[in-house]
């Protein structure tokens, strides 16, 4: 078994079966992306920027409960 032949052989199974799936899967996820979101996702998204809101909302109330009630809690943590 010459070099050609151990090289040859799993290029061209590679050639036949793998690259033309890969191509494939490849175009179809970039077409994915270019569509955008999809209305649930789209729900998901809003619904995720609303909870983000009011999670920082509570960090700060809890942070002026804190600043109100140990002045230095900052310095002692950081």
């Amino acid at each position: 078994m010459d070099f050609s032949e151990v090289i040859g052989i799993p290029f061209i199974l590679f050639t036949i079966f793998v690259a033309p799936i890969w191509v494939i899967m490849h175009y179809r996820s970039k077409n994915k992306m270019g569509q955008g979101l999809s209305s649930q996702e789209l729900v998901q998204l809003n619904d995720l920027a609303h909870r983000a809101e009011k999670m920082a909302e509570r960090v700060k109330t809890l942070e002026a409960i804190l600043d109100a009630e140990s002045r230095n809690w900052r310095s002692q943590h950081d």
